[in-house]
């Protein structure tokens, strides 16, 4: 190959990576399936009006709010660390917690001591969009 055919090669790779990419950020939950997929979660969170804590954070209007932020709620260490540092749970930041909480927080802090208190993880990235769209409509109003 020379230099006229790779340097097509590479801008057309280029042009497919960021496509991948833009289409994964904009992709997009079904919010009745994930009122579903939910039920994992049900055991620990509570959503909608009236939701109090278990185990977990009630997570009404999650989306758009400081992590760590939910009164009366006794959060790990490393979440309360995360939230001191700005962290906001936008559908993105979310859509990664959920994959592996533990890691997340790991990288998130730069610390490989970091923890979480939630064990569970969604693996599957059609859950976690899911998820992340049911949890956009429960809102605080």
């Amino acid at each position: 190959m020379t230099f006229k055919t790779i340097k097509p090669v590479l801008l057309l790779s280029a042009m497919i990576a960021g496509q991948a990419m833009i289409t994964t950020a904009h992709a997009e939950g079904d919010a009745e399936v994930g009122k579903k997929v939910f039920k994992k979660c049900a055991s620990c969170h509570m959503v909608g009006e009236g939701a109090k804590n278990k185990v977990g954070p009630y997570l009404t209007g999650i989306v758009g709010r400081s992590a760590a932020s939910v009164e009366k709620f006794k959060y790990g260490k490393s979440i309360v660390a995360a939230g001191e540092a700005g962290l906001i749970w936008t559908e993105e930041e979310l859509f990664d917690y959920l994959k592996d909480p533990k890691k997340y927080l790991r990288a998130k802090l730069d610390d490989k001591k970091a923890k979480s208190k939630m064990a569970f993880k969604l693996k599957k990235e059609k859950d976690r969009l899911n998820v992340i769209a049911y949890l956009k409509t429960i809102t605080a109003e």
